[in-house]
C-alpha cells in the first residue's frame, strides 16, 4: 500500500474520532518544499476547521496529538506548523518499501495505470501536406504526439496513432506543376514550390510519370522514413481524398442539415458555430459549390468519433483559430467537445550561425527534419523537442546541439543508464551475487543520496498519470533528468563495490541500482529515447565524449 493511502486513512479516522462531521472524502497530501518540515504535509485542518467551528491551528494540534498517540506505519513524528498545517516525519522504511515495489513490478508494470482501460483514443499528429519533406518545425509536434500516445498506452488506453494526409486542394496541384516544370527544364510557376528538394525530386522523377501521384508518393515516403528514424510508427495513414470517394463529406453535410446546424446564405453553406463558442459562423461550402478547408476536417473528425471514444489532435501554432470552430462542429453533431482534446504546439525558432532559419517549403529556405536527425541523432532530437511544454516557444540551436552534443541533457540521462550496466558488469566480473530481493537488508540504505534516489522513484507513477491527464510529456523529461542527477550523485558518494564496503550494503545498493534502472527505462521509453548499455565517458571531468555505441530498446 502506498504510504499516502496509509496516512490519509489514519487522518480520516482521527478526524472522525475528533468529532468532525462530515469527514472529508479527499485528504490532500503534499511534499513540503523544505525536507526539515517532514516527508508529507496536509492542510486538512485548515480545510475542515470552518465547518467544524474550530480554530485551524488548534484543530491541527489536536489532530497531531491524536495521530501521535497511535502512529500509523512508518510515522515517527507529527507536528503542526503555521496556521494549521500538519506535517509528518517518516522513517526511511517507507522508501525501502517503495524500492521493493519498483523492483517487484519491473519496467513492464511499475508506473503503469488502468485509468483508460476500455477507452479508445486516436492521437492525430504531424498531418503535413505531402508537398515536400518534413521540416525541423514538424519535429516538435511529431515527438510530442508520439510521447502523448505512449503516456496514454502506459495508462491503459487503447491507442491509435494516426497521420491525416492533406492530399486534396490547390497546393497539391501547385506542387505537381513545380515538379513538371523543373523536369521539363522550365521555370517554376510563380505560385509553385521553390525549395532545393523540388529540384532534386524533379531530377529523380521517371520520364512519363504523373507528377501529382509520383510527387505524392515521394513526399509520403520521405515523411515515413524520417518518422521511423525517430521511432515514430503510425498505425493509420488517413487520406483526405478518401472521404470524397466514400461520400463521407456529403454524408456529414447531410447530418449537419438534419440537426439544423447549417444554413444557406449568399449561395454558401454556413455552420452555426457561433452557437457553441466560436466568434462567428463559418463557411463550409462556398458559393461555387467547393468545400472550404473546414468541411473535410469536420467530416474527418466525425469519422474518427466513429472509431474512438476520445480524440487528441496536435496542431501547429497557425491552427489556433481552429480549436473553437472544431469544438463547435462536434457539439452540433452531438459529440461531447470535451472528448476532443487539441494541443497547439508553439513555434520552434531554429537557429544556425546565430540567425534564425526559415522553415517554409515554398521559399526554398528550409531545414529538413531528416537533416536535424542526421546532425544530432534521433535521441538528442527527441529529447530536445520534449524539454519544454509545447505551450512555450522553443529555440533549437543546431550549432549548439550538433557541435556540443555531449553537453545535451539526453546524454547525461543516457549515461546514468549506461553507468548502471557498468556497475552490474563489474559486479558480475567480481563474481558478486546480490541474491534475492527478499534476503536483502534494505534498511542499510540511509545515505541522503540513497534517500533522494528512492524518493524520485516514488514520484514516477504520479508523474506518469499527471503527464497523461495534462498531455505534458515534458514533465516526464524533467523527472528523468532529476532521477539521472540523483543517480550520478549516488554513484559519486556511495560506493557500491570494492574493499571496505560491507557486502550486505553492496547487496542493498545493487538493488537500488536496479530500481534506478527500471525508473530510467520507463521514463526513456515514454520519451521514445534509447537507453544505452555502454557509453564512453571521461571520468576525470564527468563529461560524456561520444554517443552510445550500443543501444537497448526500451
Amino acid at each position: 500500500m502506498d504510504v499516502r493511502d496509509i496516512l490519509t486513512g489514519a487522518i480520516r479516522d482521527a478526524l472522525g474520532a475528533l468529532g468532525v462531521d462530515p469527514v472529508p472524502e479527499v485528504v490532500q497530501l503534499e511534499r513540503p518544499g523544505n525536507p526539515e518540515h517532514g516527508d508529507w504535509s496536509t492542510n486538512v485542518a485548515l480545510a475542515s476547521a470552518k465547518a467544524a467551528s474550530r480554530n485551524p491551528r488548534e484543530m491541527g494540534a489536536e489532530l497531531a496529538a491524536h495521530l501521535l498517540a497511535s502512529p500509523p506505519a512508518h510515522v515517527v513524528g507529527v507536528e503542526v506548523a503555521g496556521p494549521g498545517f500538519v506535517n509528518f516525519h517518516l522513517a526511511d522504511s517507507w522508501l525501502h518499501e517503495v524500492l521493493t515495489e519498483v523492483v517487484d513490478a519491473g519496467e513492464d508494470v511499475y508506473a503503469r495505470h488502468e485509468l483508460g482501460v476500455g477507452t479508445r483514443v486516436i492521437v492525430e499528429f504531424v498531418s503535413a501536406n505531402p508537398t515536400g519533406p518534413l521540416h525541423a518545425g514538424h519535429g516538435r509536434g511529431a515527438c510530442y504526439g508520439d510521447s502523448v500516445a505512449r503516456l496514454y498506452e502506459r495508462c491503459g488506453y487503447d491507442v491509435v496513432r494516426e497521420f491525416y494526409i492533406n492530399d486534396r486542394g490547390l497546393q497539391m496541384q501547385n506542387f505537381a506543376d513545380s515538379l513538371a516544370a523543373l523536369a521539363a527544364g522550365d521555370e517554376v510557376p510563380e505560385d509553385g514550390y521553390h525549395g532545393q528538394y523540388v529540384v532534386d525530386w524533379a531530377a529523380e522523377m521517371p520520364a512519363g510519370a504523373d507528377p501529382l501521384e509520383w510527387g505524392y508518393s515521394r513526399a509520403l515516403g520521405a515523411h515515413r522514413e524520417v518518422l521511423e528514424d525517430l521511432s515514430i510508427h503510425f498505425d493509420s495513414w488517413f487520406s483526405e481524398r478518401s472521404m470524397i470517394a466514400t461520400g463521407a463529406i456529403d454524408d456529414t453535410l447531410a447530418d449537419l442539415r438534419g440537426v439544423g446546424a447549417v444554413y444557406d446564405h449568399d449561395g454558401a453553406v454556413w455552420l452555426r458555430s457561433s452557437e457553441h463558442g466560436d466568434d462567428k459562423d463559418r463557411v463550409l461550402v462556398k458559393g461555387d459549390g467547393q468545400p472550404t478547408y473546414l468541411m473535410p476536417d469536420v467530416a474527418y473528425h466525425r469519422d474518427k468519433f466513429g472509431r474512438a471514444d476520445r480524440l487528441v489532435n496536435v496542431f501547429g501554432a497557425d491552427h489556433h483559430g481552429y480549436v473553437a470552430r472544431m469544438h463547435a462542429a462536434m457539439a452540433l453533431l452531438g459529440y461531447d467537445p470535451e472528448d476532443l482534446r487539441i494541443a497547439i504546439t508553439q513555434l520552434v525558432a531554429l537557429q544556425r550561425g546565430g540567425r534564425e532559419v526559415r522553415l517554409s517549403k515554398r521559399t526554398g529556405e528550409m531545414v529538413e527534419l531528416a537533416d536535424v536527425v542526421d546532425e544530432v541523432g534521433a535521441d538528442a532530437a527527441r529529447f530536445t523537442y520534449l524539454l519544454l511544454s509545447v505551450d512555450s516557444p522553443q529555440t533549437f540551436d543546431l550549432d549548439l546541439v550538433s557541435s556540443q552534443v555531449n553537453e545535451n541533457p539526453v546524454f547525461y540521462v543516457q549515461y546514468a543508464h549506461a553507468r548502471i550496466h557498468q556497475i552490474v558488469r563489474r559486479a558480475d566480473e567480481a563474481g558478486f551475487q546480490r541474491g534475492p530481493l527478499s534476503a536483502a537488508d534494505l534498511s542499510l540504505l540511509t545515505h541522503s543520496r540513497e534517500i533522494h534516489l528512492m524518493r524520485a522513484l516514488h514520484e514516477l507513477p504520479e508523474t506518469v498519470a499527471r503527464a497523461c491527464r495534462e498531455h505534458a510529456p515534458h514533465q516526464v523529461t524533467s523527472w528523468v533528468r532529476d532521477l539521472a542527477a540523483s543517480f550520478h550523485g549516488f554513484y559519486h558518494d556511495c560506493r557500491v563495490l570494492g574493499d571496505g564496503v560491507d557486502p550486505a550494503l553492496t547487496v542493498a545498493r545493487l538493488w537500488l541500482v536496479e530500481g534506478a534502472r527500471i525508473g530510467l527505462a520507463v521514463g526513456l521509453d515514454l520519451l521514445g529515447v534509447g537507453a544505452p548499455t555502454e557509453m564512453w565517458w571521461d571520468e576525470s571531468t564527468d563529461v560524456p565524449v561520444s554517443e552510445a555505441n550500443q543501444r537497448e530498446d526500451v
